[in-house]
């Protein structure tokens, strides 16, 4: 890859690590499912705004609103609200460290779902890696009875779940010749239609017991804004210029953005049986995407 497409990677793994430090704040003063609407209605006003600066819209007759709906539950709405609800519970830096087995649980619903990506004779072995760096992190607390704790991890895993689910649903958008641009902004724009109502019947955000202070609101606008509009941008243009398999080096590189914005800024402290989790997951992350085997064969 050329330095700008490693530079962009880079942002992208920032503004994806800044999500979890962003969500950790505003989480303090507003419900998880508030957070969630805040989110894709604000990404939804951003990206719909570019779509018409381009001479597009999403409000045309011939728009997929059905696949749409049912991208934004997977994608937005689910994840969104299991990671900020898991988030109250657990520090961001570990948040992020379970966020990276979506790779994993995609390997095994691509196997599952799919009939051109089954897994090979070496993947079983890296998602035995990748699931005993997931004992490793979660195992203890379920062990040792921190319920709200394994219930905050669990939450993550699910949502990492419903990301593998999103990404293999996801493919048909190319077959339905939906630009980047259109899919980013449509499912942004169902996941606020969808998470209105319920957040409302829900969360009741009008019996706060006070008004949000302006750090909850910028750390909204930048989740929103910059770790939801842009970083789909930005990931969609990775995605078109160096492919899927490059793209997942961005799973590498998001935690450690959310760990050094947790410890320096929020205070959280990691145990070492987190950082030998993520070490795990990893490797099973670098076996699926074969790049270190590559390196090997072309050492010898």
């Amino acid at each position: 890859m050329s330095l700008r497409i490693w530079i962009w990677l880079v942002s992208l793994s920032v503004l994806w690590g800044g999500s979890f430090f962003f969500a950790k704040v505003a989480v303090a003063e507003l419900r998880p499912l508030t957070v969630v609407f805040g989110r894709v209605a604000l990404a939804a006003f951003a990206l719909n705004l570019s779509l018409w600066l381009t001479g597009q819209s999403l409000f045309r007759r011939e728009t997929p609103w059905a696949t749409f709906m049912i991208m934004g539950l997977l994608n937005n709405l689910i994840p969104f609200g299991l990671i900020f609800w898991g988030q109250t519970q657990i520090a961001s830096g570990l948040a992020s460290i379970l966020n990276a087995t979506t790779p994993l649980f995609t390997l095994v619903v691509a196997h599952l779902a799919t009939r051109d990506e089954k897994m090979n004779a070496a993947k079983p072995a890296a998602l035995l890696i990748g699931f005993a760096g997931v004992t490793v992190l979660v195992g203890p607390d379920l062990l040792f009875g921190d319920l709200l704790g394994s219930m905050g991890q669990l939450a993550c895993l699910g949502a990492a779940f419903s990301y593998a689910l999103a990404g293999v649903y996801g493919r048909r958008f190319q077959a339905m010749a939906v630009s980047p641009l259109q899919a980013a902004s449509g499912q942004v724009t169902a996941s606020t239609l969808l998470i209105l109502p319920i957040m409302l019947i829900v969360d009741r955000p009008w019996l706060l017991p006070a008004v949000p202070g302006a750090t909850t609101w910028a750390a909204l606008a930048g989740l929103a804004l910059l770790s939801t509009a842009l970083a789909y941008v930005l990931y969609f243009r990775i995605l078109a210029v160096a492919g899927a398999t490059n793209l997942l080096l961005v799973t590498f590189l998001i935690p450690v953005t959310a760990i050094l914005l947790g410890a320096l800024i929020l205070g959280e402290q990691l145990q070492l049986r987190h950082f030998a989790g993520m070490i795990l997951i990893g490797l099973a992350l670098a076996a699926i995407d074969g790049r270190m085997a590559r390196f090997r064969r072309l050492a010898e």
